[in-house]
C-alpha cells in the first residue's frame, strides 16, 4: 500500500513549487513571533497556551494541512499528469495511501517541530505546555492531511475551499462558536492536548473518547472517499 515512487513525486511536487515557500513562512513566522512574545513578557504559561492555541494549532496547522493534502495531488489532476499516474501498474489505493503519507508527513514535519520549538522558547515547556500541542499539531496532522487531499480529488478549487475552512471553519468558528467547537479538527486535537498538559490551562470541548473516535472516523472516511475518487477517474484506453 506504498509506493516509493510515487511517494517520490509527491514529496518533488510539494517541496520544488511556490508551496514550499508558504511551508517555511508559517513556521518561521510562528518561532519570530514566539521570541517577540518571550523577549516582551518573559516565561508565562498563559501566552503560551494563547500564541500556541491561537495561532500555531487554530491556523498554521490547518494552512499547512491545505498546503500539503491539497498539493499531493490536486495539481497532478488539474494539469492532466494524473492520466500518466493511473497509467502505471499501481493500484489506486497504493497511490491514495502514498501520497497521503507524504501529506501527513510534510504536515506534522512543518507544523509539530517549529510548534514544539515555539513552546521551548515561551515557556521552556512548564506545564508540558509545548509538548502537549506538539502531540496535538501531530495529531492533527493526519486528519487535515486526509481531509484536504479528499478535497483535491473532487473539486479543481480545493485550496480556495481548504483555506475557507482553514480560516473561517478552524481559526474563527471553531475557536470562538461554541456549537462548532464539537465539529472542529482543532478541538479534538485539544482533547489530546489537554490529557498530556495541563488541563486547566488547556482546555477542549470535546472529551477525549470522542475526540479520539472522530479523528479516527474522519481520517478513514476522507481517505477511503478519496480512493473511490480516484477509483472513478477514466484513462482514453479504459472507455
Amino acid at each position: 500500500m506504498y509506493d516509493p515512487t510515487v511517494a517520490r513525486l509527491t514529496y518533488r511536487a510539494l517541496l520544488g513549487r511556490r508551496r514550499a515557500l508558504i511551508l517555511f513562512a508559517l513556521p518561521l513566522l510562528l518561532i519570530v513571533i514566539a521570541g517577540a512574545v518571550r523577549a516582551f513578557s518573559g516565561a508565562d504559561d498563559q501566552v503560551a497556551v494563547d500564541v500556541l492555541g491561537g495561532f500555531a494549532l487554530a491556523t498554521m496547522v490547518p494552512i499547512i494541512g491545505v498546503i500539503a493534502g491539497t498539493g499531493a495531488i490536486g495539481p497532478e489532476i488539474d494539469d492532466g499528469s494524473v492520466v500518466y499516474l493511473l497509467s502505471k501498474p499501481v493500484k489506486r489505493p497504493t497511490i491514495i495511501v502514498t501520497k497521503l503519507t507524504v501529506a501527513i508527513a510534510v504536515t506534522m514535519a512543518f507544523s509539530a517541530i517549529p510548534t514544539f520549538i515555539a513552546g521551548m522558547i515561551l515557556n521552556g515547556n512548564g506545564q508540558q505546555i509545548a509538548v502537549a500541542y506538539t502531540i496535538a499539531a501531530l495529531v492533527a496532522s493526519i486528519t487535515y492531511a486526509a481531509i484536504f487531499l479528499l478535497l483535491g480529488t473532487i473539486t479543481r478549487h480545493a485550496v480556495v475551499f481548504g483555506l475557507v475552512y482553514a480560516l473561517v471553519w478552524e481559526a474563527l468558528f471553531g475557536s470562538l462558536v461554541a456549537g462548532a467547537r464539537t465539529l472542529s479538527v482543532q478541538q479534538w486535537s485539544l482533547a489530546v492536548a489537554q490529557k498530556v498538559g495541563d488541563g486547566e490551562l488547556i482546555t477542549s470541548d470535546v472529551g477525549l473518547p470522542f475526540a479520539t473516535v472522530l479523528l479516527a472516523a474522519v481520517t478513514v472516511l476522507a481517505t477511503w472517499y478519496a480512493g473511490q475518487k480516484l477509483r472513478s477517474l477514466t484513462l482514453a484506453g479504459e472507455e
